[in-house]
């Protein structure tokens, strides 16, 4: 199914292009989209249902659009994957779609995990570093905290981890002490 979710994703991402939307507003209209589903349980139920007609669903959509703020294309788009029955993918499709958006504004998504709150100074000096990392693209980091790293970080870009925790430095020590002959 993920060869199916990227077709919608970026289908969605080359409408957006085409029509020079804004990707970061589509994106956010989705989010909000999608936490609305996941509070709503009638709301999932009513848009997945087969038995109702489409007309009223169209209908609920147009209203919430509405009322949420929805641009035309965003609209359409919910429309199409109800009317598919690809509704219950639209967070897969999101992460599709953030991704190619990121990669069509060469930013990176990096994960940061550290012993403590960085401060502002930190942050700055830590992201300047990725992006050399990154061939000088954009970083867009999320940043949270584990007080078991000791101290230092864990970095994670796409697939590739970085380690420079205390925590994993002293597993690299321990591995090197396991393994070494005398």
């Amino acid at each position: 199914m993920a060869a199916v979710n990227q077709r919608y994703a970026r289908a969605l991402a080359a409408v957006v292009d085409e029509q020079k939307l804004d990707a970061a507003a589509t994106e956010e209209q989705l989010r909000n989209f999608l936490a609305a589903l996941d509070v709503s349980h009638g709301l999932r139920e009513v848009l997945e249902n087969p038995s109702i007609a489409e007309s009223q669903k169209l209908g609920l959509l147009d209203a919430l659009a509405g009322k949420m703020g929805f641009s035309h294309t965003v609209r359409n788009f919910i429309a199409v994957l109800t009317h598919h029955g690809r509704l219950n993918s639209l967070g897969e499709i999101l992460t599709d779609y953030t991704a190619l958006s990121d990669d069509e504004a060469n930013v990176a998504e990096v994960e940061v995990v550290s012993a403590r709150e960085l401060d502002g100074a930190s942050r700055a000096t830590l992201e300047a570093e990725i992006s050399k990392l990154v061939s000088g693209r954009k970083v867009s980091a999320s940043y949270s905290q584990d007080a078991e790293l000791l101290g230092g970080a864990v970095v994670k870009i796409g697939s590739t981890v970085y380690d420079g925790s205390v925590r994993g430095q002293l597993r690299q020590l321990k591995q090197w002490l396991v393994t070494a002959t005398v």
